[in-house]
């Protein structure tokens, strides 16, 4: 069973940046699909971006241009870029992996179907 975790999170001023990672083991990273999901206090868990074991990448029209997603199949990690951060960008990040799963349009459902979890790292966005 594949194990994540992420790591990256913290306070930054708005404008600024942040870089999170998520992390795998126990399994053949190639063959995952990971998505990056976040969720605020009292909102639903919403889904970000993802990236296929190809490295196609797929991102929500909100995140679009500011965000971006890589994958290091060598350090079986994923990494979300974060640029030009607003206070609503607070939440809990999460990854999340599918073993071959799709990455585009409808991606969101299969990862809460049958995803594998990180616990989750906070990102706050405060002056």
């Amino acid at each position: 069973q594949v194990q994540l975790v992420e790591s990256g999170g913290g306070l930054v001023q708005p404008g600024g940046s942040l870089t999170l990672s998520c992390t795998t083991s126990g399994v053949t990273f190639d063959d995952y699909t990971i998505g990056w999901f976040r969720q605020a206090p009292g909102k639903e868990r919403d889904g970000l971006s993802c990236i296929h074991r190809t490295g196609y990448t797929y991102y929500e029209d909100f995140v679009k241009g500011r965000f971006t997603i890589s994958r290091d199949n060598a350090k079986k990690t994923v990494y979300l870029q974060m640029n030009s951060l607003k206070p609503e960008d607070t939440a809990i990040y999460y990854c999340a992996a599918v073993l071959n799963g799709i990455c585009g349009r409808y991606y969101y459902t299969p990862f809460v179907i049958d995803g594998s979890w990180g616990q989750g790292t906070q990102v706050t966005v405060s002056s």
